[in-house]
């Protein structure tokens, strides 16, 4: 039966969460930002909003239950729109169940629209920032409905196809202006560039010309008439009224001299339909390659996005069942063959694999998997098949938080953005005031004292000529209004930040925000947690010695078979290092832990002893002749096991927690960089500068209780220095908050719950390099798209405002201050798309590191 009988439709849907990012289609510029904030603010619940122009996003603080509805309404008027992923479902309603599909929804948050249809089919439009489609099915099956799925269309892809339909519209756009302005370029040059022989005498009729441009007005152009109505029937000004105003107002002048001469604005060999019609091209052009550019600067976020798997293979009573991927629930057992996409977080169960987690982590070679090993959703299995049992599914996975916070990082702003957020803001404004001000200076005084009849446009069809005082100053202050570009000044910041942030994320690296990559780039100091950070956080084996008339092997063998019962992590490494050697002791038959010692065992009537110095003298082994070595290793840190048999020492075990393999390169390279590396500790200070002194760290800070770590991180603050901690996230939290940028080490699957401004995906030092040449590069780029933006407006504008033309007698007309602007745009875009493909250096150094094995010094 389906659930009603004919159309009908349910929407208004509401929520009630703190925190929502909603997409946002058709933001051009700084000031449509302005608009679309301006917009949300008004909707009751929303208590403040942040709209970032390079990602297309709005997050909104919500302090009450918001209609979903009324956001996406709010967008709509402002003259944008809010793309929503779509869904057909087949729903069958059981006997017994609800007919209103909005009791069976139960009002499910993020819930947009549902359109309910005669057999039985369902549209629903929803966010998929709030809800999922799994929710949706859950819901209507909770509610005694029996769910198919007909089609499905995600918010990813209607954006895309929102991008492409925009490029797509350009492009029409561009073709038609270049075709128009062709035929009145020839018809406004001819008599000019002596074209008398190619050129009909009819395309030079001013009415011709008029015929011509018509249609551009009516076609390309009217996107800004519109934009700027709709955006002064809400109260915003933005670029489209600059464009809007330079166009309508050259081809004003133009069917003013056509259509009465003596009207003082240069009469009839003075009209300006090439302005109109090269003014559209120009910004057409503009358009249409801001459009390019733009989705090229977000491309490394859509492949995180596109990451997603959609289907997943799982094993339930004993069969295996197909589904989609946002149906798997926790503990389910899923199938992962080689080539396809892990669909979920889980762990290995069964069978051996190597899996591709570059797009995730940023590790180039794949890694190999056996049960009792994790495994992320999104990554590509290459080898066998194996199968594991979900841990994290939905918004919890792996890959749906980093999509989160480069999503969340993108819209908040850097610092350095404020003044160019500023400037953006007021700058339309100001560009008007300044347009009267240019007008009423050549209209009163300017045009008496420096008017020249014979003086030309760049790129004019002709002179002046009797151009009176009102059109002149008019003319003046249209080439002010259309040359100002405060899109390159809005558009320079977060154009390098989300391009910085999606590179960054695709090396397993992850900023809180565009404020930690600025803070990242202005560090002077790092510190570094010693255990689990710059060592592996385990013991392990490094240095076994015999006494005269004994053999390693010989001290190895037995210390093992002392150390098959205990559980201590010394006694790992112990056994570890035995099976590295291919030995195999046997279990011994007695076997007891001494606490604060060591362990006591027997073995066919000798009797085993393994520990510190304490134990060796209170069963009164003579550990004298290993005391020289002894006395060295602990000088360098080492914890040492002695071994004795039968009452004799035998030789003793030296054990250390592990440096890892690209620590030396890590610390290298941040030196290199001119920064001051610390290491922080709570081990004694002796270990701890054993371990500086390998590693070439000359600032020690050890003993340091867990709780005083912060107060440490402060007092280097307080020096002047601006500091970053790193950690693993848990223990160091205070740490990580308390520092200028504290950065989350080896975060795993709990991306979300660390407490760092910067999450690192690897438990790899070399990403901390990695982390501050990314944060180093981005801030490059945002200060050159700003020096850019704001010589370009500061040269340009006075230019156009015609300081020069008093010298030179030469103008810059509108069509060549809409060539000029539009290139401005695209040059702070084109240079954001340029980060594409870069990588960190370090990379290609890490490569060369993780290659060979590692050398016994940097085991030690």
């Amino acid at each position: 039966m389906a659930p009603s009988a004919g159309p009908s439709v349910i929407e208004c849907y509401r929520m009630g969460q703190q925190k929502l990012s909603v997409p946002i289609v058709g933001m051009t510029c700084a000031a449509c930002v302005a608009r679309v904030e301006r917009a949300l603010r008004r909707v009751p619940g929303v208590a403040d909003v942040t709209v970032h122009l390079g990602s297309s996003q709005a997050t909104l603080v919500l302090e009450d239950e918001v209609s979903i509805l009324e956001i996406q309404q709010a967008v709509k008027d402002a003259g944008y729109d809010v793309p929503v992923a779509t869904v057909r479902l087949l729903a069958t309603r059981a006997a017994g169940a609800p007919e209103s599909l909005q009791e069976a929804l139960g009002f499910l948050p993020g819930v947009v629209r549902v359109e309910a249809g005669p057999k039985g089919e369902i549209l629903v439009s929803y966010l998929e920032q709030v809800t999922s489609l799994a929710a949706i099915k859950r819901a209507l099956r909770e509610g005694g409905y029996q769910v198919a799925q007909a089609g499905e269309e995600t918010a990813l892809e209607q954006e895309r196809r929102a991008h492409q339909e925009e490029i797509r519209r350009q492009w029409l756009n561009l073709l038609m202006a270049a075709i128009l302005a062709l035929f009145v370029m020839l018809g406004s040059f001819r008599d000019l560039w002596g074209l008398e022989r190619i050129v009909p005498a009819p395309l030079a009729n001013k009415w011709v010309l008029f015929g011509l441009t018509v249609p551009l007005m009516v076609g390309p152009a009217r996107q800004f008439f519109v934009q700027s109505f709709k955006g002064m029937r809400q109260g915003a000004v933005d670029m489209n009224l600059l464009y809007a105003t330079g166009i309508g107002a050259a081809f004003l002048i133009a069917v003013i001299n056509t259509a009465w001469p003596e009207a003082g604005f240069g009469g009839e060999d003075l009209v300006f339909y090439e302005s109109a019609a090269f003014l559209t091209l120009f910004i057409v052009l503009g358009r249409y390659l801001e459009a390019l550019t733009r989705g090229r600067t977000s491309e490394a976020v859509r492949r995180l996005l596109e990451l997603r798997p959609r289907r997943a293979r799982i094993v339930r009573e004993g069969e295996e069942v197909e589904i989609p991927a946002d149906e798997v629930e926790v503990g389910d057992i899923c199938l992962v063959r080689p080539g396809e996409a892990v669909p979920v977080d889980g762990v290995v169960v069964e069978g051996f694999s190597a899996v591709d987690e570059s797009l995730v982590t940023g590790e180039s070679v794949p890694v190999e998997k056996a049960p009792g090993d994790t495994v992320i959703g999104g990554t590509i299995n290459r080898m066998g098949a194996f199968k594991m049992r979900a841990t994290h599914v939905g918004s919890e996975t792996t890959l749906a938080q980093i999509i989160r916070l480069v999503e969340e990082a993108q819209a908040r702003r850097a610092p350095i953005q404020r003044l160019a957020d500023w400037v953006a803001g007021h700058f339309i404004l100001g560009v008007h005031a300044l347009a009267i001000f240019v007008f009423l200076f050549w209209f009163f005084w300017g045009y008496g004292q420096w008017f020249q009849p014979q003086s030309r446009l760049l790129l004019g069809a002709g002179e002046m000529g009797q151009m009176g005082a009102f059109g002149f100053a008019f003319l003046m202050s249209v080439t002010v209004l259309v040359i100002s570009c405060p899109c390159a000044v809005g558009l320079a910041t977060p154009a390098a930040v989300m391009a910085g942030s999606g590179i960054a994320a695709t090396n397993g690296i992850l900023f809180r925000g565009a404020d930690a990559v600025e803070m990242a780039s202005r560090l002077d100091t790092v510190v570094f947690d010693k255990t689990g950070t710059l060592t592996m956080g385990r013991p392990v084996l490094t240095r076994t010695l015999a006494l005269a008339g004994r053999g390693e092997e010989e001290v190895l063998w037995w210390a093992s078979l002392a150390e098959r019962r205990s559980e201590h992590p010394l006694a790992q490494a112990v056994i570890e290092a035995a099976r590295a050697q291919n030995l195999d002791p046997p279990e011994p038959e007695m076997f007891q832990a001494l606490p604060g010692l060591g362990v006591e065992a027997s073995w066919q009537g000798h009797s085993v002893l393994l520990g510190n110095r304490s134990l060796m003298a209170q069963r009164q082994v003579d550990i004298s002749p290993l005391e020289g070595e002894a006395g060295q290793l602990e000088e360098e840190g080492h914890t040492l096991l002695f071994v004795a048999v039968d009452g004799r020492a035998l030789g003793l075990l030296a054990a250390s927690d592990a440096i890892k393999p690209t620590s030396h390169l890590a610390i290298r390279e941040l030196k290199a960089m001119g920064l001051r590396v610390a290491m922080l500790t709570g081990d004694n200070r002796r270990t701890a500068t054993a371990v500086a002194l390998r590693l070439g760290i000359d600032e020690v800070l050890a003993e340091v209780k867990p709780e005083e770590k912060a107060r440490t991180i402060q007092q280097l603050q307080s020096q002047g220095r601006r500091v970053a901690m790193v950690g693993d996230g848990i223990n160091d939290a205070p740490a990580l908050a308390q520092a200028d940028v504290g950065i989350a080490l080896g975060s795993g699957t709990d991306i979300a719950k660390e407490a760092g401004h910067i999450i690192l995906v690897r438990d790899d030092p070399l990403d901390v390099v990695a982390a501050v040449q990314t944060a180093h590069f981005t801030m490059r780029k945002v200060k050159q798209n700003l020096l850019w933006a704001f010589a370009y407006n500061t040269v340009a504008i006075p230019v156009a405002a015609g300081v020069l033309y008093p010298l030179t007698g030469r103008l810059v007309g509108p069509e060549v201050a809409a060539l000029l602007m539009a290139l401005s745009s695209l040059s702070v875009s084109l240079n954001s798309a340029s980060m594409r493909g870069w990588r960190p250096p370090v990379r290609r150094k890490e490569t060369e590191v993780t290659a060979r094995p590692a050398t016994a010094q940097e085991v030690a």
